[in-house]
This record gives structure tokens, C-alpha cells and sequence, in this order.
């Protein structure tokens, strides 16, 4: 489980197709303190550490979540907002990020606010995966409270320092994200179906 307060950027050295799989290996300032098998959110995506060096870890991901994510996208030199796992003790400064990714979204508007900037993206509403006003969402695993929600489109308000912070500050009109819709929303919209 994480809380999508992304702890840096990891940039991507190199992607290795394997079959339907990708093997993406790359550099972040806390890959000394990697083990194998731990789990890191890439882009809001949880993967396993599969192979470490002195300066790099390569993750895996599989066709599954290439279909559903962004991550088919990367490139040699992209930014990747990680996370590592939350610990039992921790504080939960963002919401509950599962690092299960619901679908993509694209990118329609971004808009300087006099500090601040708002990004508008848009998504094809399925199932459960809906926002509310106020409510949260995980855009490439960094959690953020809703705006101006609506039919297959909300935005979200940045700060400077979430900005400079995460791959945000590449993203542009047609920019292709990952969503993580709050999974106490998604339990309460199934509840809702049930009983109608």
C-alpha cells in the first residue's frame, strides 16, 4: 500500500521487451536501499524489484499492466514518479494509494494560476471509477483532491513544490497519465448498485 506523497523521480536507463513483458531499469537516489522483491509505485503502478546493481533496479511489468497503465510508453530518459511502500507506522499524509492503476486518462488543459497551475484530464467513465468534488485521486501515484469533478473529466490544483517535485512539470495537452480512483469510492459505488 502506498499514500501517494511521491518520495522522488526515478529516470528510466533503458526498457527490454520480453515477449508481452517490459523490463524497465532505472536510477533514483534511493536504490542502495532497494532489496529484491520490494515493492515500488512507478507512475502510481506498483512493481516488484527484480534486479538490482550498484546504481540501478530493474521491475517488470507484464502485458496486463502495460494494456492498463501508461508505463508501455516510457522511454530511455523519461521521469517516473516513485514511491516505496508504506510501513505499518507510518503517517498517511496522502490517501489510501493501492497502486492498482483503474485506467488512463489524457491530459486536455493546463492552466498557470498566478503560483499554482490546473490540469484538466479526461477519461472514459466504466464501472466504478468516478470522482466527486473534494474527493481524492492518484494522477501517476500522486494523490490529489478533486476539482471542478464532472462526467469523465475533472481537474486538480498543483503547488509549486508538487510541480517541480514529479514528472508534472512535463506534462502537457495529450500528456497520458494513470489513474487510481479512491478505493473507498469505487467500494461505495458497488455498494449503491447493489441496492438500487
Amino acid at each position: 500500500m502506498f499514500s501517494g506523497i511521491v518520495e522522488t523521480m526515478a529516470k528510466v536507463v533503458a526498457v527490454k521487451e520480453d515477449q508481452g513483458n517490459k523490463h524497465f531499469t532505472l536510477s533514483c537516489p534511493f536504490v542502495k536501499e532497494l532489496k529484491i522483491d520490494q515493492s515500488v509505485s512507478h507512475n502510481g503502478v506498483c512493481l516488484t524489484v527484480v534486479d538490482l546493481t550498484e546504481d540501478t533496479y530493474t521491475v517488470t511489468a507484464i502485458k496486463e499492466t502495460l494494456l492498463k497503465s501508461n508505463l508501455g510508453l516510457l522511454k530511455p530518459g523519461d521521469e517516473v514518479n516513485v514511491e516505496r511502500s508504506m510501513k505499518p507506522d507510518a503517517l498517511l499524509d496522502g490517501h489510501i494509494v493501492q497502486g492498482h492503476v483503474d485506467q488512463t486518462a489524457v491530459c486536455t488543459s493546463v492552466e498557470e494560476a498566478d503560483g499554482s497551475w490546473y490540469y484538466t484530464f479526461e477519461y472514459e467513465q466504466t464501472g466504478d471509477n468516478v470522482t466527486v468534488e473534494k474527493g481524492s485521486v492518484a494522477v501517476n501515484g500522486v494523490s490529489l483532491t478533486v476539482v471542478n469533478s464532472k462526467e469523465g473529466s475533472f481537474q486538480v490544483a498543483i503547488i509549486p513544490y508538487t510541480y517541480e517535485h514529479t514528472n508534472f512539470h512535463t506534462f502537457k495537452k495529450g500528456t497520458v497519465v494513470n489513474l487510481e480512483f479512491d478505493i473507498v469510492g469505487k467500494y461505495i459505488a458497488k455498494l449503491m448498485k447493489t441496492y438500487r
